[in-house]
C-alpha cells in the first residue's frame, strides 16, 4: 500500500507545473457548468440517468441475455470473460487465429485495467494507440493521468521533443496545430497497415443488440474503417435498456467530460461489414462482486467522464500519479478499495470530503459519500495507519472529559512552538500551525453570557 501523501509531494516539488494543471482542469469544470447552466432540465437528466442506471443494475442478467442475444443475430460474436488474464487471452487467440500483427486501439479504460497492450506485445504484436493524447503517453512510455484527457500532465514543449526525438519533426517546434498534423500523418500510416482495429464501449444497447463508441478525433472510426477485424470490449455494467436511454446519456457524456454538447463522433456498430469480423468481449472482472456489495454498487453507475477528476482540488493540485490505482481521482479512490482496500487503501487520504465529485457526476453517484463510507471501515480492514490510529486514540482521551479537555485548552497557549510546528507534523511541510489563541471561544462565550 503506497501513500498518496508521499506520491503527491513529489508532484508539488514543481509548483509552476501544479498550479498549470490546477488551472488547465479547472478550465475543463467551468466548461462543463456552462454547458449544464444552458439545459433547464440538466438535474432532470442526472436523475433520469440514475434511474435508468439503477433500473439496469437492477435486471442486468436480463439485459446482458437480451444484449447477447441481439447482437448475435446481428451476426457480432460474443465472448465472455470472468477476468482480466481471461479477456487478454480470449483476445490473444482471435488475433492469433487471423495471424494479425498490428492493432490499432481507441481509448479504452478497460484495457489499461486488464493490462491488455502488454500481453499482446509480449505475443508480437505491435499496439497502437490511435487517440492522440494516448499516443502521446505511450510513446513516452508512461500510462494516462486522466480517464479523458490523458496526457493533461504534460506540456506542449514536452511533446514537441517527444515528436522531435520519435517522429522526427522540426526542431524546437512545439506549435500544437503543427504536432497535431504530424500526430495525423504517423497515425494514418499505422491505420493502413492494421489488420486489427479495438474499440472500448461506452453503451451496449440492450433491444438492438448495438454498442455506441464516442470520441473528439474519429480514431475509432478510422481504425474499424479499414482493419478487416474489429474486436471490442467492455464492462457488463456498460449495458443500457434502448436506444432512448442511449438519448438521455449522451446528452450529458460530453458536456460532463469536456465540456461540449455531444462528442463530435457517436458511432453504433450494429454488425459487421461484408467481408470483416466483429467480436466483443463482456468482461466481469470483480463487476459483480461490486454489484453484490449493497454499499458500494452505484460506482457502477458511473459513466467514465472524468468530471469528479475535473473538480477534485486534490486531484488537481497532485496529478494523477499521486495514487496507486490506474485510475486517479475520487473516482479511482473508489473503485481501488472495491478491488482491494489493501492494495489501494493508501489513496483514501487523497480526498478533502468537499463533496464536490458527488455534485457533478451525471450519473449521481455518490463519490464522496462512499469515500466517507470506506474511512468508517478503514480500522476494520486492517487499512488503517498506525500512526493516525495514535492520534484518534489521544484525542479520544482528551476530548471524551470535559475536564481534561479545558484543561488542555488552557494550556495551550504557552506550549513552545517547536513542540507542533516541526518535522513531525505533515502539516508543517506545507505551512505553520497557527499558535492557540490565549482564551478559547468556550471562555469568551461565558463572559458574553455574564
Amino acid at each position: 500500500m503506497s501513500s498518496h501523501a508521499g506520491k503527491a509531494k513529489k508532484f508539488l516539488m514543481n509548483e509552476a507545473r501544479s498550479v498549470w494543471h490546477d488551472k488547465a482542469l479547472f478550465a475543463v469544470r467551468e466548461k462543463r457548468d456552462r454547458q449544464a447552466y444552458s439545459l433547464p432540465e440538466w438535474e432532470e437528466l442526472r436523475n433520469t440517468a440514475s434511474a435508468i442506471k439503477e433500473h439496469t443494475l437492477s435486471h442486468l442478467a436480463e439485459y446482458l441475455e437480451e444484449f447477447e442475444r441481439k447482437a448475435t443475430q446481428n451476426g457480432i460474436k460474443i465472448h465472455w470473460a470472468e477476468s482480466g488474464d481471461d479477456m487478454n487471452k480470449i483476445v490473444g487467440d482471435i488475433i492469433a487465429e487471423k495471424g494479425a500483427k498490428h492493432l490499432v486501439k481507441s481509448k479504452s479504460m478497460l484495457a489499461e485495467e486488464c493490462g491488455l497492450a502488454p500481453y499482446l506485445e509480449e505475443r508480437g504484436v505491435e499496439v497502437v494507440e490511435s487517440d492522440l493524447g494516448e499516443r502521446i503517453v505511450q510513446l513516452m512510455h508512461c500510462a494516462p493521468s486522466h480517464i479523458v484527457l490523458p496526457a493533461i500532465h504534460i506540456k506542449r514543449e514536452e511533446v514537441g521533443e517527444l515528436f522531435e526525438r520519435e517522429l522526427g519533426t522540426e526542431q524546437g517546434n512545439s506549435d500544437p496545430t503543427y504536432l497535431t498534423h504530424e500526430a495525423r500523418k504517423h497515425l494514418r500510416e499505422k491505420f493502413m497497415q492494421a489488420d486489427v482495429a479495438m474499440t472500448g464501449v461506452n453503451f451496449a444497447i440492450a433491444e438492438e443488440g448495438a454498442f455506441a463508441v464516442c470520441t473528439n478525433e474519429g480514431n475509432a472510426d478510422m481504425g474499424t474503417s479499414h482493419a478487416p477485424l474489429h474486436i471490442a470490449i467492455m464492462g457488463l455494467e456498460k449495458v443500457i435498456p434502448n436506444l432512448a436511454s442511449l438519448g438521455v446519456f449522451t446528452r450529458l457524456l460530453a458536456r460532463s467530460a469536456t465540456g461540449q454538447p455531444i462528442t463530435t463522433y457517436t458511432s453504433i456498430y450494429r454488425k459487421p461489414e461484408e467481408g470483416k469480423e466483429l467480436h466483443l468481449v463482456i468482461v466481469d472482472n470483480g463487476r459483480t462482486e461490486s454489484l453484490a456489495n449493497e454499499a458500494h454498487r452505484n460506482m457502477l453507475k458511473c459513466m467514465r467522464c472524468g468530471a469528479c477528476m475535473n473538480t477534485c482540488p486534490v486531484y488537481r493540485r497532485s496529478g494523477g500519479y499521486s495514487y496507486s490505482y490506474f485510475i486517479p481521482g475520487p473516482l479511482g479512490i473508489n473503485l481501488g478499495m472495491l478491488r482491494s482496500p489493501k492494495l489501494y487503501a493508501g489513496n483514501m487520504s487523497g480526498c478533502s470530503l468537499c463533496y464536490s465529485c458527488s455534485g457533478v457526476c451525471p450519473a449521481k453517484v455518490d463519490l464522496a459519500e462512499q469515500i466517507y463510507a470506506w474511512r468508517q471501515q478503514m480500522n476494520s480492514l486492517g487499512v488503517a495507519a498506525p500512526s493516525k490510529k495514535l492520534i484518534v486514540k489521544a484525542m479520544n482521551m482528551i476530548m471524551r472529559s470535559g475536564w481534561v479537555f479545558d484543561t488542555a485548552i488552557s494550556c495551550a497557549p504557552y506550549l513552545p512552538r517547536f513542540t507542533y510546528n516541526n518535522g513531525l507534523n505533515p502539516w508543517y511541510g506545507g505551512r505553520e500551525m497557527p499558535h492557540f489563541a490565549k482564551r478559547s471561544f468556550k471562555v469568551v462565550w461565558r463572559k458574553m453570557e455574564k
